[in-house]
């Protein structure tokens, strides 16, 4: 990362490069976390794109139900395990393969792992079982860092671009796999083990204690037959509990290690970089490596010498026919502020260019009065389009400038809005140039 400046208020943060990350051998695992709707996955997939075609071998794991990540590759599905992507142009052994979670087959999976097939079975067919592994609050980000677990320990791959789940809040992320491990650790199953011992009425009082912490779908199971199935899954699994909060643990550590980077996936609205800002927070107090920002759908223009209040007067001169000098392209009337250093210089204002083209173009083709109204209503048009696009650069403008006055240190690397969705894999190497480009021309 070097402190290069760049126009629009962000002088004072550092450029997040990207290409020296992912080309570092030391760099073996990038988390893209962030809100939910501001492109982790289509981020991700770039990124895994980009490092194979670089010559590493990339494996994308990603938590995206929508499954644009499969489209964008060119695979029919993606499932829980790594697929080859084709169309890869990688140099010196890069390949790219991808992956999509299945929560509840990762947890099968575990179970399968670490108990012999009769206990297996006993387990797999729990309805207790069932419901915890296909809707207990948490489950889906733990099985995320189980998943990640595995593939790092297998080895095969020497980058692990992480694509992480959407929740409500970016912390979830964090806080999900320490929760449900302590959910797993024997303590609370021992609590929820105490009503089937005592019985009756007293012991549904005392399982209503526990209930309230668990998810709805639990909530839906009751009398004598769930304190059944509790216990017949505690039997089961009790050699497993201590595994399954061992293995958190060692993931977490796993992501504060050297060889991680956290990129935080923002836009440049007020609530996504206000989750950013958190998630920047939350990461240093837990000392999990950040490597930067990387902004999402920033807009820009190529007539940003013109003002949101210069183009709005124009449009109104064009509508009261008031621009009399359409060869110098200024309008001596309401609301122009040409200076006169731009009256000598039609190029060094952008409404003269217009104003000049639409007189060129009357001119070449002797219109009609009809036609030069309408010249005049289209130019006028797309003068009060490019007054509304201003406007929303100084909106971004202002919303990026209050992040980086927080965070002065974090590295950024801003990505150009693009004018449609994804679809291919030329769709994502657009993207990896986007993002390794650093800032906005």
């Amino acid at each position: 990362m070097t402190e290069k400046t760049a126009a629009g208020g962000l002088d004072t943060a550092p450029v997040l490069e990207l290409d020296p990350l992912i080309d570092d051998p030391a760099t073996r695992i990038i988390v893209c976390c962030g809100a939910g709707g501001v492109g982790k996955t289509t981020t991700a997939a770039a990124l895994g794109v980009r490092a194979a075609e670089r010559g590493r071998r990339v494996v994308v794991l990603t938590i995206d139900p929508a499954r644009r990540l499969a489209q964008s590759m060119g695979i029919d599905s993606l499932d829980n395990v790594p697929r080859k992507v084709d169309g890869i142009k990688g140099s010196d052994g890069g390949e790219l393969h991808a992956m999509m979670l299945d929560m509840k087959r990762t947890f099968d999976e575990i179970v399968e792992a670490h108990a012999d097939a009769d206990r297996a079975r006993a387990i797999l067919e729990n309805p207790f079982y069932q419901s915890l592994s296909a809707g207990f609050a948490g489950t889906q980000e733990y099985m995320a860092m189980e998943k990640l677990g595995q593939l790092r320990a297998r080895d095969e791959w020497d980058l692990i671009v992480v694509d992480t789940p959407p929740s409500r809040s970016a912390l979830d992320f964090l806080d999900a796999p320490k929760r449900l491990g302590s959910f797993l650790d024997g303590k609370f199953i021992k609590l929820l083990m105490a009503p089937a011992k005592v019985g009756g009425r007293a012991g549904m009082k005392f399982l209503n204690v526990g209930m309230s912490m668990m998810t709805g779908t639990l909530g839906k199971l009751l009398g004598g037959q769930f304190l059944k199935d509790v216990q017949t899954f505690v039997a089961a699994m009790d050699t497993m509990f201590g595994g399954f909060r061992t293995r958190a643990d060692a993931t977490y550590k796993l992501l504060q290690a050297p060889g991680t980077a956290f990129l935080v996936v923002a836009t440049p609205e007020r609530d996504a970089l206000r989750e950013a800002a958190y998630f920047v927070e939350r990461l240093a107090a837990e000392e999990m490596p950040l490597a930067g920002l990387v902004l999402n759908r920033v807009h820009g223009s190529g007539a940003a010498r013109l003002s949101a209040e210069r183009a709005r007067a124009a449009a109104e001169n064009l509508d009261e026919g008031r621009i009399v000098d359409q060869g110098g392209g200024n309008a001596p009337g309401r609301g122009s502020r040409a200076t006169s250093s731009e009256q000598s210089d039609p190029t060094a204002d952008p409404t003269a260019d217009l104003a000049t083209a639409a007189a060129r173009s009357e001119s070449e083709a002797a219109p009609t009065a009809d036609a030069d109204t309408d010249v005049q209503q289209l130019t006028a048009g797309l003068l009060r389009l490019h007054a509304e696009r201003m406007q929303v650069l100084a909106r971004e403008q202002r919303t990026r400038d209050r992040f980086t006055a927080l965070h002065p240190e974090v590295a950024v690397a801003e990505v150009a809005a693009l004018p449609g969705d994804v679809h291919d894999l030329d769709g994502l190497r657009a993207i990896g140039d986007r993002l390794t480009i650093g800032r906005m021309p």
